[in-house]
């Protein structure tokens, strides 16, 4: 190599600059992430899958039910327990999450996303 004293240490450089954002959480600790506080359905006692699939899963039940319903005419779901529940947003997901603001925007607010869901449906506003 021609240039191998320069090329060594612009590769060093580089590798530090662009790893710095890693060492630096490493180093100086990042905030961990905090679930923030959501105000629960009053009066259910569960959903349409266990709590845990539903904070991981639920994006991907809605993109099913829309795929079912719009394209496949399907309007039920049989849920993992075997209870059959109407496939609808406003219907059956709004009916006990009823406050939008404090329920889907907060969570979705703190992870930083921006769904989709309101492009079609009608938004609920306050209280449903």
């Amino acid at each position: 190599m021609y240039n191998t004293k320069y090329v060594l240490p612009g590769l060093l450089i580089f590798l530090a600059l662009f790893t710095s954002p890693f060492w630096a959480g490493k180093v100086f600790g990042t905030a961990s992430y905090e679930r923030p506080k959501l105000a629960l359905p009053a009066g259910e006692k569960e959903c349409i899958e266990p709590v845990e699939y539903m904070r991981t899963e639920h994006m991907q039940i809605l993109d099913t039910w829309r795929d079912q319903a719009l394209r496949e005419g399907k309007r039920t779901y049989v849920a993992s327990n075997g209870k059959v529940w109407n496939i609808s947003l406003q219907n059956t997901c709004m009916k006990c999450h009823t406050n939008k603001a404090e329920f889907c925007d907060k969570c979705h607010t703190s992870n930083s996303v921006t769904p989709y869901c309101w492009d079609c449906h009608v938004e609920p506003k306050g209280n449903r």
